[in-house]
């Protein structure tokens, strides 16, 4: 079975080199797409609204869209 961890190739060796190069900014980007609808969403709810739609989000730098 494949290594789920993302500091590691297909084969489960090491590749520091693509983890800091690429994956560990896509992590950052994700979490940072995660921790904002979580906000909106709490914001939404406080004041008794509730989400009827997708939110989608386009990040300035990268140009990559969440749905």
């Amino acid at each position: 079975m494949a290594d789920l961890n993302p500091r590691h190739n297909l084969e489960g060796y090491p590749d520091p080199t693509a983890y800091n190069a690429v994956i560990r900014q896509e992590i950052q980007l994700e979490n940072r797409h995660r921790k904002l609808i979580g906000v909106l969403k709490f914001i939404i709810a406080q004041s008794g609204f509730e989400l009827d739609e997708r939110i989608i989000l386009k990040d300035k730098k990268s140009g990559r869209i969440f749905y």
